[in-house]
């Protein structure tokens, strides 16, 4: 059963369904390019030989998911067929997917699962990967989806475009803004944003931030300058710091993730672009890497093309035949 983090509202059958389906449109280049080779592999009676094994795991490799977790999965999986005695391809199918589904779990930091109101997310990640739009989708499923009353804070103040995408995308969804002057103190913006909310008496929170990796020493001075303002008005704030990749950049998504995990106390991932990209892949790369789960996966262009990401409706995804 999905659950709605912020008080851990249960999900009705109708939303589990509707959002299952978008996970399934989002893995389509993927399940049709390599993911969908080793569903073919696995359909089959044809008996399991070493071969098997090898291809197995440069398919995994070459669809992003990593060459080490490549490996893990491979070793898992035979290790277990194995001890069950199986001879055919087609009886190996389900252990595979379960493994799948185990490496895209983790735990994720207790405080962060902390139901409260309001609720506050700090949105860290490079500019270019979506973040923006990323912000408008969520405020709109809180705001449309979960009748919430969201305020936004644009303390990526370092590029005047960044507060004006942020004010269109919140005009097109109904909420309001908290902004300065390009240049300004990130901390007063976020200084204003926690008085707004707490004076509107607002549900959630969701504070847009820089996403300057040259100078990383910065950017962490920066998130830990904003997260100490919004921890001063409310204890556990905030609740959830979500970083932003883009699927399609592949590793080098990753290589962003273990930067944004030195500068930042990410607790969980959202995944943009994934209907973008055959090599969905990087989904299991970067859950076993920086060891946070995946929270949501952009699904499209639309405003509620957002989903909340489920491992096992992913990965069912990807073998659906």
């Amino acid at each position: 059963m999905f659950r709605r983090l912020f008080g851990g509202e249960e999900r009705t059958e109708q939303e589990i369904k509707q959002e299952e389906k978008k996970i399934e449109q989002s893995v389509q280049k993927t399940r049709s390019g390599l993911f969908g080779r080793i569903t073919t592999m696995f359909q089959s009676d044809e008996p399991i030989t070493a071969e098997l094994w090898d291809e197995l795991e440069e398919l995994l490799i070459a669809g992003d998911v990593g060459a080490e977790t490549s490996l893990k999965i491979v070793e898992q999986v035979r290790g277990k067929v194995e001890k069950k005695g199986l001879k055919r391809a087609s009886e190996a199918r389900s252990l595979l997917k379960a493994e799948l589904v185990e490496r895209l779990k983790v735990d994720t930091p207790q405080y962060s699962e902390r139901s409260t109101k309001p609720y506050v997310i700090l949105v860290v990640g490079v500019n270019g990967v979506g973040k923006t739009t990323l912000i408008a989708k969520l405020s709109n499923r809180y705001k449309n989806g979960m009748q919430k009353k969201v305020i936004l804070a644009a303390a990526d103040t370092f590029r005047a475009a960044a507060i004006d995408q942020l004010q269109h995308w919140a005009e097109r969804v109904g909420v309001p803004v908290i902004a300065q002057q390009p240049g300004s103190d990130p901390g007063a913006v976020a200084y204003d944003a926690t008085q707004a909310t707490y004076n509107q008496q607002s549900d959630v929170l969701i504070i847009d931030t820089a996403g300057r990796l040259q100078s990383k020493h910065n950017l962490m001075k920066e998130l830990e300058k904003i997260s100490n303002v919004v921890k001063k008005r409310w204890q556990y704030a905030p609740h959830e710091v979500l970083l932003v990749l883009d699927a399609t950049t592949g590793q080098n998504g990753l290589i962003q993730a273990k930067a944004f995990m030195q500068a930042a106390n990410v607790t969980h991932i959202a995944l943009t672009k994934l209907d973008g990209t055959a090599k969905g892949g990087i989904a299991f790369a970067i859950v076993q890497e920086i060891e946070r789960p995946i929270k949501y996966i952009g699904t499209g262009e639309t405003m509620d093309d957002l989903a909340l990401f489920d491992p096992q409706a992913f990965v069912d995804a990807l073998f659906e035949e």
